[in-house]
């Protein structure tokens, strides 16, 4: 726990640094509603996700590249130590002491939590594998074709093999899925400020879901699982885009940053692509404003974002975007071949279904959804139903705004039809409840939300909406209560949980030492370089640093 701690501070500081010097770098002189000071963590992470990608195509994600990252901070600083010194006084003064009260317990529970819990499955399957080849060797040409899921390039790995300090000899730590977990709380803490109106909002809402979502992964977390980044990252976009709207900003920027955030969700993972669609109203805004210098701008910062973790996707694959076969540029002689990227492809989408058997990618969406539909939970049950009836009132509300002409509903309706999209993109592909929960669950919270406070303006609806969420809060709050204090553990009170690990066979390739399990199919992290099943020799030079080959280029 005091490890996890000690990560986060640092994780707080350099985050902060980058975050507010990316900000002050692309708005300018410009003033508009930052949102909170969260704004600057959030802008920093995604800077410092672009750097550890960036970093690691060209050399190992470690000591070197925390030297550098700190260097920039340096200079960050001595660049912004005016307006930085500002924003820090301001916050000095402005900081409530139940604020600081409220921060430090947060920390010390997300940190707990983080420290102790259940490592995921696919942790030990490859998650941690390549964490640890980030860490040892950045990017290697062909990885791919050791294990094609090492090929699952996500931009969550690479950070966390920056803040695994793993380069201190000790153990790699795995702390980044908590600190989202830790700032997206503090954002919906931000419920209980004084200043608020006293009144029920929509992002109100989409703090309760997050809370939800914050309980239902508390022992969780501990992974470092990419699913737990995406949806992490789409709530917080999703709760400032509608505070935005709520505040009637009418300022580009804020909508533009927040849009360059949707971009780093693609990069981490793929089933959050789609969030993008919410990059339309800045686009549209800049376009009337005819602001020509500031969407090149944007646009640059857009594509400095995503090529490194398509150029990752390639050197890892030989695919810009694997497993996906329909955009075919390359042919090098470590590319993953077509075949088993497209079972790779299908693979994903019946295991989303609830299928092991690949045969049944074909399978009518009629004869799957059902079942998919029985093996679902009772909760999630009920999200989907009011889900699927939110998508047929949403198409109900668009046709009500068009015929009324209601202009002041086009911002909530382009929220919502963007979430609403992305349900249905998850529900028809790959509808794994932790690759898209955030849809299901928002998607109907938006729609039924917004649609309850415009047809009840004669309600007491503050004291009906205080109620009712008072017993679910009490009663979500007393499971979790109930489930925490049964796994407490002093066990984890200076260091993290540790990687799992498996026991594992050894062979020698080219004079190195690779493992695979004895039983399963998973290794965890200690064993490396390690894959599921004994490789062939496909190295492509003598060294791993030269990558590997498919077997059809031995």
């Amino acid at each position: 726990m005091l490890s996890v701690i000690l990560i986060w501070l640092y994780m707080l500081f350099t985050c902060y640094v980058t975050g507010f010097a990316c900000i002050r770098v692309i708005s300018g002189k410009k003033t508009f509603q930052f949102g909170k000071r969260t704004s600057y963590l959030y802008a920093g992470i995604g800077a410092v996700t672009v750097y550890a990608q960036l970093f690691s195509i060209f050399y190992k994600v470690g000591l070197m590249a925390n030297g550098i990252l700190l260097l920039i901070c340096f200079f960050c600083m001595l660049a912004f130590r005016k307006e930085i010194l500002e924003d820090l006084h301001t916050f000095r003064l402005t900081v409530q002491p139940a604020g600081i009260i409220v921060s430090v317990t947060l920390l010390l529970i997300f940190a707990y939590g983080t420290s102790t819990g259940i490592i995921h499955y696919d942790t030990s399957l490859y998650h941690a594998q390549s964490i640890r080849w980030i860490e040892e060797y950045g990017v290697v040409l062909g990885l791919g074709n050791l294990h094609s899921r090492l090929a699952y390039n996500s931009a969550a790995f690479c950070l966390s093999a920056l803040y695994s300090m793993s380069f201190l000899g000790g153990q790699s730590y795995h702390c980044c899925a908590g600190f989202f977990a830790y700032l997206l709380a503090l954002v919906c803490g931000e419920m209980l400020s004084k200043k608020r109106e006293k009144r029920p909002v929509l992002s109100d809402f989409a703090r309760i879901v997050s809370i939800y979502y914050l309980l239902m992964i508390f022992d969780e977390m501990v992974s470092p699982a990419s699913d737990y980044f995406m949806v992490l990252l789409v709530f917080y976009i999703v709760i400032r885009w509608l505070e935005l709207i709520e505040s009637k900003e009418n300022s580009y920027y804020p909508y533009a940053l927040l849009s360059l955030l949707c971009l780093t969700v693609l990069t981490v993972k793929l089933s959050g692509a789609l969030i993008l669609l919410l990059a339309l109203k800045p686009a549209v805004m800049m376009v009337k404003e005819k602001k020509g210098k500031d969407i090149v701008k944007f646009l640059s910062c857009g594509f400095l974002i995503v090529i490194p973790f398509l150029i990752r996707n390639v050197m890892l694959s030989g695919w810009l975007v694997y497993p996906f076969t329909s955009i075919d540029l390359f042919s090098f002689d470590f590319k993953i071949p077509r075949g088993m990227a497209e079972y790779d492809a299908k693979e994903i989408q019946v295991w989303g279904r609830g299928f092991s058997d690949v045969s049944r990618y074909d399978d009518p969406l009629m004869k799957w959804l059902p079942e998919w539909i029985k093996r679902l939970d009772g909760s999630n049950k009920v999200f989907l139903f009011f889900a699927l009836s939110g998508v047929v009132l949403l198409i109900l509300t668009v046709i009500y705004g068009i015929i009324k002409k209601k202009r002041d509903m086009m911002d909530f309706l382009h929220v919502a039809g963007t979430i609403t999209i992305c349900f249905l993109f998850w529900l028809l592909s790959a509808p794994l409840i932790r690759y898209g929960c955030v849809f299901l669950w928002m998607s109907p919270v938006l729609v039924w939300g917004f649609v309850y406070l415009k047809i009840s303006p004669h309600l007491d609806r503050f004291k009906i909406y205080l109620i009712v969420m008072l017993l679910f809060g009490i009663y979500k709050f007393a499971l979790f209560g109930i489930e925490v204090c049964r796994s407490a553990t002093t066990q984890y009170l200076i260091c993290q949980k540790d990687y799992e690990n498996f026991k594992t066979e050894a062979y020698q390739l080219h004079g190195y030492t690779f493992y695979y399990p004895e039983e399963g199919d998973r290794t965890g992290y200690r064993d490396f370089p390690a894959s599921p099943v004994k490789a062939e020799d496909i190295f492509r030079g003598e060294t791993i640093k030269d990558g590997f080959k498919d077997v059809i280029h031995q």
